[in-house]
């Protein structure tokens, strides 16, 4: 097999991301997205909340806090592969059981699975080993990955909202499962490789470097490695932790309200759907162009670049009270959320190497659960006792320059002979 990678007229790792593509498209059953779409008629039809609804969200991301960790040990342990495939597969039969789902407390326990899946296996496990088969180009194949996020994120809500039209949520939810198995079942599972240098290749498909004395060396030998235990001790790691999380609260306070606040704009379903449409849209044109650019600029400028994006997206969200200008907005907030999906992953391994990148994951992660969880909450808490999201808008505004700061005060750790500093 090794010989027939090697003959291929492609780079594998092209394959693999494709692979990984895949599960980052059907993730979306269980995004934020998606659950916007059925906020209205299951709230309509089942006399819910919206803030009920979001929580199974916050649960979700909650628990993944927990399940982080032991996510990035078991992908070290037993390889993409095998994680990725039973991910998908609990994935769909989450999503499948939505549809009888019809007290809250069974709501709770399929979307809430549904969203540990989304918020662990099915976002470290795919990042990562692309990370892994690319160095040089790791900025561009990570936004082509997450572009396949986005390719599920206008996808999977339009055909939840056609489905609710015609047939109702019910079925919506089951489409959606089925979904889920169909399109990435069999290339994660057949796939999926774990390293270059596990079928005798090296990232990014570079040809081993020719040293003194006949031997060769692989052209990345310079990257650092670092262990998770010295990751840990590196202010470094914990402010981009912290960061990242801040900006998926901001991202999901957002994303999951966004179609109900432009149906409370008067704005009407057409345009509400269009907005989320074209959130999608430009989180890949996003995902694409930070992926690019961190290639070209120092990491820590284009995060803050993202931030700054994402700041002022929330500023310009309570202003939108027209079409034009909640299709622009909308448009400006995808783009920057492509930035929060690329640019902390690539830092990451950028940062500290690919050989514990998963368990480094692993331990940073609940930062972004626990951010993606308490962002759905505190904007639908907000809208239930004021009747509006504007206030919300503007405090996660104020947390998005924030964390412009703390982003600005990370720097790329350094090893010195007596201990670990950041330089």
């Amino acid at each position: 097999m090794y010989k027939l990678l090697n003959r291929l007229p492609f780079f594998y790792g092209w394959t693999v991301l494709f692979a990984a593509g895949s599960s980052m498209v059907v993730r979306n059953s269980a995004a934020s997205l998606t659950l916007a779409v059925f906020i209205f008629p299951m709230s309509e039809d089942l006399g819910w909340s919206r803030t009920l609804i979001a929580g199974a969200a916050s649960l979700g991301g909650l628990v993944a806090t927990v399940a982080s960790p032991v996510v990035g040990w078991a992908l070290d342990r037993y390889g993409a592969r095998v994680i990725l495939t039973g991910s998908v597969l609990i994935l769909g039969l989450s999503t499948v059981s939505l549809a009888w789902a019809t007290v809250p407390i069974a709501f709770y326990l399929a979307y809430g699975l549904g969203r540990v899946i989304f918020s662990s296996p099915l976002n470290i496990g795919p990042s990562v080993v692309v990370s892994r088969w690319f160095v040089r180009r790791r900025g561009l194949a990570t936004g082509f990955l997450f572009l396949s996020h986005s390719l599920g994120m206008i996808t999977f809500p339009l055909i939840a909202g056609l489905v609710i039209k015609y047939r109702g949520w019910e079925d919506a939810w089951i489409v959606l499962g089925v979904l889920v198995w169909i399109l990435a079942l069999g290339p994660v599972s057949m796939l999926v490789r774990q390293t270059p240098e596990e079928v005798g290749l090296l990232p990014d498909g570079d040809p081993p470097k020719p040293q003194a004395g006949g031997a060769e060396t692989s052209a990345v030998t310079e990257e650092q490695n670092w262990t998770l235990r010295e990751a840990a001790r590196t202010p470094t790691l914990w402010l981009l932790a912290m960061a990242t999380g801040s900006l998926f609260l901001l991202q999901s306070g957002t994303n999951i309200h966004q179609g109900a606040y432009f149906l409370d704009q008067g704005l009407g379903v057409g345009v509400s759907a269009a907005t989320l449409s074209l959130n999608a849209v430009f989180t890949g044109v996003g995902s694409i162009f930070w992926g690019w650019l961190v290639d070209r600029v120092p990491v820590r400028f284009t995060y803050a670049g993202v931030a700054l994006m994402m700041a002022v997206a929330l500023i310009l969200f309570p202003m939108a009270d027209t079409t034009v200008e909640a299709l622009i907005v909308a448009s400006i907030f995808g783009a920057a959320v492509g930035g929060i999906l690329v640019v902390p992953v690539v830092a990451y391994a950028d940062y500290f190497g690919r050989r514990s990148l998963s368990a480094i994951r692993g331990v940073t992660e609940p930062f972004v659960s626990l951010g993606q969880a308490i962002g759905a909450l505190f904007s639908g808490i907000v809208y239930d006792v004021t009747g509006s999201y504007k206030d919300a808008f503007l405090v996660l505004s104020i947390l998005g320059f924030a964390t412009i700061a703390m982003l600005l005060a990370t720097r790329a750790p350094v090893r010195e002979r007596q201990g670990i500093q950041i330089g």
